[in-house]
């Protein structure tokens, strides 16, 4: 019998106040029990609404028919056939704007929960899998992935279970991308990230890490080594700022080198080799996942207030229901309808020697209303006049997207790109202006989301299959 409850299982987390001083993940997943109960409540649609809202088409209402079925290997088995990060995408997808959205279940209730459903299989199976993927039979063609982010990852695996020769170039010293300089440890453990490039190591994957494309090789010197395919997934890691005073002064951070710092860095362990900040004030400036995630990590890091400084209201704030939800409960206090104009550092004008000259202080904001909506349909924000008002920090994060890093395109000879800096692609397939090379992820859009990102590696993988073939 199907469980008719309105409402899908909470997930259950560790309590507010324990979790705010740890770094240890934050939602503690669903027991057998509690997913055997949440997949009864799925009626398994014959034209099944929510594949059409995942990226990635993953059969949903067959792997759930397997949880229910008691059957959590088969169920992960389904979901690998689309996904290459299941227990990725289980913890950090929004799946509330994509399969969860069109949940039938949602219409008088709560939908299903999916991506909790996705998660807990995908931990059941990295929990009892016992071997190793096999690689496939080679096929003698070789591609190149730059970038081992989501996208890459994703383009990567799909290509290796075709016998493809695949070799994988990330910039970084750890290879995950933004899986792992970007999502806090809180909210993505990095031993999940591991298992799963562990995984497509097994595959035949080559991992090269301290690769730098565009500096220590470029595109057109991979042709030259003998891949006959590069598919580029280098991401969006170019940190835009606001333009304002005061951006310069010390304790003032991109969110990305304060995330990196954290998570790749290990800023949080005793005596860092990276120090990022000590107690005090800080303001995260945005209202995205990555300005929750940075506000999050301040908290962790022993700051004693964290503001998020966002200039429309709730309402209208883009990050995750569920992430913004933890904030507030984890203390995070949200100053709403402001923004910054001018960041002011400490100076001692009788002693130009002091430490603490060239560091932040305080920053001043200004209230706004929200007027009519702009092209994308939020409401814009208007200054008030007469409004502003210091808020005193010692730290300010900035948080407010990011652009692709402009260093491929420079050393990339009939790579054409956007005014935004994204490589323009045919959509269909994810080809560039140049022939053999595909793109894909934040590279071609600026910054979205992880599963987005690998919907595009899987668009790649088979549109480079199909021209390496010769259909």
């Amino acid at each position: 019998m199907p469980n008719m409850a309105p409402k899908k299982n909470p997930m259950p987390t560790q309590q507010p106040k324990t979790r705010a001083c740890n770094f240890q993940e934050v939602a503690l997943g669903y027991d057998e029990t509690t997913a055997l109960d949440e997949a009864a409540r799925c009626l398994n649609c014959k034209n099944m609404p929510c594949v059409s809202g995942c990226p990635v088409n993953i059969r949903i209402p067959d792997f759930i028919e397997q949880v229910k079925a008691g059957d959590f290997e088969a169920a992960y088995q389904i979901i690998s056939e689309s996904s290459s990060l299941p227990a990725v995408c289980g913890r950090v997808c929004p799946q509330e704007t994509q399969c969860e959205q069109r949940c039938v279940r949602g219409i008088k209730g709560e939908p299903v929960g999916i991506g909790r459903l996705e998660r807990f299989v995908a931990d059941w199976h990295n929990a009892h899998a016992v071997g190793k993927p096999q690689p496939a039979p080679a096929n003698g063609h070789r591609v190149a992935i730059v970038g081992s982010g989501p996208s890459g990852l994703t383009c990567a695996g799909d290509l290796a279970k075709k016998g493809y020769r695949v070799t994988v170039y990330e910039a970084l010293h750890t290879a995950g991308g933004v899986l792992v300089y970007g999502i806090p440890e809180f909210r993505l453990p990095k031993t999940i990230v591991q298992q799963e490039v562990d995984n497509l190591a097994a595959l035949g994957v080559d991992m090269e890490t301290n690769v730098i494309i565009g500096k220590t090789l470029t595109v057109d010197e991979l042709f030259e080594q003998g891949f006959e395919a590069v598919f580029i997934g280098s991401g969006a890691g170019l940190p835009n700022f606001m333009g304002i005073p005061g951006e310069s002064l010390k304790g003032v951070y991109s969110a990305n080198e304060f995330l990196t710092r954290s998570n790749l860095m290990k800023a949080y362990e005793q005596n860092p080799v990276t120090p990022i900040m000590k107690g005090g004030k800080v303001a995260v400036v945005g209202g995205g996942n990555v300005a929750m995630d940075a506000a999050r990590t301040a908290l962790r890091l022993g700051a004693e207030k964290v503001y998020i400084v966002y200039r429309r209201s709730l309402e209208e704030l883009p990050a995750r229901k569920e992430e913004v939800e933890h904030a507030m409960e984890e203390g995070i206090d949200f100053r709403l309808l402001n923004n910054p104009v001018e960041i002011l550092g400490y100076q001692n004008p009788e002693d130009p020697r002091d430490p603490k000259n060239g560091f932040v202080q305080r920053m001043r904001c200004i209230k706004m209303e929200l007027g009519e909506p702009d092209e994308k349909g939020r409401r814009r924000p208007i200054p008030v006049e007469g409004s502003e008002f210091e808020l005193e920090v010692d730290t300010v994060v900035i948080a407010i997207g990011t652009s692709p890093n402009p260093l491929i395109k420079s050393t990339t000879d009939g790579l054409e790109v956007n005014r935004r800096g994204g490589i323009i692609i045919n959509e269909d397939t994810g080809l560039t202006s140049r022939t053999g090379v595909y793109a894909g992820g934040d590279a071609v859009t600026g910054a979205a989301t992880v599963i987005s990102a690998m919907g595009a590696g899987k668009v790649a993988a088979k549109a480079i299959d199909e021209y390496l073939q010769g259909k």
